[in-house]
Parts: C-alpha cells; structure tokens; sequence
C-alpha cells in the first residue's frame, strides 16, 4: 500500500506542479505496464478529462492489434467505473527504406499525440518513462561519447508547441515501483517480446549491463543515473543562461548577412560557456548542426581566446578574428 501511496502522490505532484497545471491530461498508452500503471494513477490522481491515446504501429502483427484491444478495453472498463476517460488510436504509417525506424515511429507518435492534446483543449501529454528509462538513457548516451546535454537523459517534462508539452510523472520510479502498484491493484499488462531482443542495444544495456552494474559495483546505479541527469539538467540551464547573456553582450550590428561580435567580450569568457554561445548563434541562424559537434564547439572556443585566425565549418559557415570583432556567417556572405 504505501508503494502505491507513493506512486499516485508522485504523479500528483508531477501534474499538479505543471504550468498550467494538468488538470485533464492525454497518456500515452502502449499497454505495457509502465504506460498502464501510469494510466491507473493518472485516473487516481486526478477528476478532470483524461483521453487513453494509443499509437498501433503494427511491428508485431496480430500481437500489435492485441495491444490495441487491451486498451481499449481497459479504458472501457474504467470508464464503466465512472472515470471521465476517452479512447483515440492511430494506425502508424511504415517508414520507407531510408528511414530509421525507431526514429519514423517517434517522430508520428508524438506528432499525432500532439494533434489529439491541440484538438481537445489539452495542455500535456503524460508519457510513462521511469527512473529505469533514464538509467538506460543515461547510460546509452554515454557509452556514445554524449556530452553534458545529452547526459540530462530524458526531461521530467518539455514543451511541444506553444500550447501542448509533454510531462513524465513516474521519472522517479523504479521498474520494480510500477510492477509492485500493478500487482496491489490486480492489474494485469501486455509484454513486447520485442523488448528482450538482445540484438538491440539499448536492451542489452536494459537487461545486461544494469543488472550487471548494480548486482557487482552499485546496487543503487539506477538512482545514481538518474541524480546524475538532474546535475546535468541543472548545469545545463546555468550555462544556457550564461551564453544567452554572453551573445547579448558581445554582438555588435549584423554586416549583412554575418554576424558580427565583439571579441573583447568573448576573449575572457569561459570555454563551457564559449560553446554554448556558439550553439546559439547556430541555432538562432538557421545554420546546418548536422555535423556540428564537440570538436567544431571547441575549436570555436578556442578562436574566441585567439588561438585560430580563421575556420571554415561544416555548411558552408566561415568564422573569422579580424582582432577586434569576430565574423560568422555563411562562406559566400561578403567575408
């Protein structure tokens, strides 16, 4: 019971503290039992409109329509009890060949997840991603070569559009959390087989690498992942605030199509807050970041203090030190 207590209090607290706060909510429901569990404490939680929206993809075949009527079901069954709760389901279109899958398939869900919260006056999207899914990430990331970015795993919520963002409430609990409060409710849950496949490697990390740190080094390693994330999160925003004010500081009238910065400005920043601001300037411009990367960020940093006259980047963009202000902007822009 008291795991229970504290799940429900958890996603309480996670939709009543959202801005505005969720007092109807969309959840996204696979049918899986992270998903599930966050339904069941999602109606517990609150008594406004709650819309069950489950995207079928039709990876598994008979298995992914199954899904689809568990759902549909279970939102039956609750609505029955007398919850305010809807069902919405979207049949997934393939990728084509070129295409990652797993990418294509986020990319429609919350596509279409965002369509559904915009057409029933909904302001968040309540997804059922636990402490474990953060572990994984987290760890995923790393074993990547992310940087502090991509060490903030996955947000405890993040806006969509202007009107529709997307809340995690269960984030801090565990896997073993969400089985404990299904079973308290005699709730039962569908299984993607698809998950234990071995050849993928966010399962590996899922069901080899986790046990296997938090069974010989750390039995809390989920816990430490994730206080890791926060720290990360929270550097994040530090130096995000700090660069903003750096290029509101250090930029002088545009030469047409370049940016123009004052270099006395830049020369005694600090390089964390170096790369950010070069972020920035490439995001705010439009500028190609496909192959944008820690290196490109750092020798920027480096121009900043003097140590390259000139680079030419990835997309044609061209930075220059003539002294007394730095010049970015595309290569054929007058430079």
């Amino acid at each position: 019971m008291a795991e229970r207590l504290s799940l429900v209090d958890q996603v309480r607290r996670s939709l009543a503290h959202c801005d505005p706060p969720a007092m109807d909510v969309v959840v996204a429901v696979s049918g899986g039992p992270d998903s599930v569990a966050l339904l069941r404490a999602v109606e517990e939680a609150i008594t406004g409109d709650i819309v069950v929206a489950h995207v079928n993809h039709g990876w598994r075949g008979a298995a992914s329509d199954t899904d689809e009527v568990f759902v549909r079901d279970l939102t039956a069954r609750l609505r029955d009890g007398g919850s305010r709760v809807s069902f919405k389901v979207h049949r997934a279109e393939p990728p084509d060949e070129r295409e990652n899958r797993e990418a294509h398939a986020r990319r429609q869900r919350y596509d279409w997840l965002t369509n559904v919260a915009a057409a029933c006056g909904i302001h968040w999207i309540a997804t059922g991603h636990t402490a474990d899914d953060q572990a994984e990430t987290v760890l995923f990331r790393l074993l990547r070569g992310t940087g502090l970015d991509g060490l903030r795993g996955i947000a405890p919520s993040r806006p969509v559009t202007d009107d529709v963002g997307v809340v995690r409430p269960l984030l801090s609990i565990t896997r073993h959390g969400v089985l404990d409060y299904l079973a308290e409710l005699g709730q039962d849950y569908r299984i993607d087989d698809s998950n234990a496949d071995r050849r993928f490697t966010r399962n590996r990390i899922r069901h080899e690498l986790l046990p296997l740190l938090a069974r010989e080094y750390n039995p809390r390693v989920r816990e430490v992942l994730a206080r890791l994330a926060a720290q990360a999160a929270e550097c994040h925003v530090a130096f995000r605030d700090a660069a903003v004010e750096l290029v509101e500081r250090a930029e002088k009238r545009p030469a047409g199509r370049l940016v123009v910065l004052d270099a006395k400005v830049l020369v005694i920043a600090p390089m964390p807050v170096l790369r950010r601001a070069w972020r920035l300037i490439w995001e705010r411009n439009g500028w190609p970041m496909g192959e944008m990367g820690y290196r490109e960020w750092t020798r920027l940093a480096d121009l900043c203090q003097g140590k390259h006259n000139a680079l030419d980047l990835p997309g044609g963009i061209r930075v220059r030190f003539t002294g007394r202000v730095i010049q970015a902007g595309p290569a054929n822009g007058g430079m």
